[in-house]
């Protein structure tokens, strides 16, 4: 009898998935309006993330617009921008909101390079912690005997490749969002 992983795969494929959202929160060079999914506005009484009370558009490489539906939004919408870690002062003409973006400098840059290998480390060890939920899984089929110890080696060499085929993901992820960030 082998032992299936599918359970782990998807708990890995999704860590997969969580990173690159977060990746996408991390601005490069051209703006996108992922960087605002993060931030949420007080809507008739529920946090709700600014992309879901307006339109966003971008009207140029360097800028995003927000025009709320709602014009009563702006000011909590200028007020979550001001107070998240975007590092941008939004500008309000009293119909949308503009938030103009700098071009990245070095420093800048280095600085979300760091922020990336740490996504980059948190999502390794969540790999980990999954590999170490599915050893202990192994470990009590072969308790319960409901499989052999050959079984088990197989399992645990398995469970290894499966780990360490997700690590590089993770690390390829890293590179490619790293190296979109240093690009000029």
């Amino acid at each position: 009898m082998s032992v299936e992983f599918k359970e782990f795969t998807r708990k890995m494929d999704k860590t997969l998935e969580v990173l690159q959202e977060d990746f996408g929160a991390i601005r490069t060079g051209r703006p996108s309006a992922r960087v605002l999914d993060r931030i949420t506005v007080p809507y008739y009484g529920v946090e709700t993330p600014v992309g879901q009370v307006g339109n966003i558009s971008s009207p140029d490489a360097r800028t995003l617009m927000i025009q709320p539906w709602d014009a009563a939004l702006l000011k909590p919408i200028e007020k979550a921008i001001q107070v998240s870690d975007l590092g941008i002062n939004p500008q309000n003409d009293g119909r949308c909101i503009r938030l103009v973006f700098p071009p990245l400098n070095e420093e800048r840059r280095k600085e979300l390079s760091r922020q990336v290998k740490n996504l980059g480390e948190g999502g390794k060890v969540a790999v980990r912690n999954i590999r170490r939920d599915a050893m202990e899984y192994i470990k009590k089929l072969k308790k319960n005997s409901e499989i052999t110890e050959d079984d088990q080696k197989k399992a645990e060499k398995d469970l290894q490749e499966l780990t360490d085929k997700y690590i590089k993901k993770v690390d390829d992820a890293c590179a490619v969002k790293e190296k979109e960030l240093m690009e000029l």
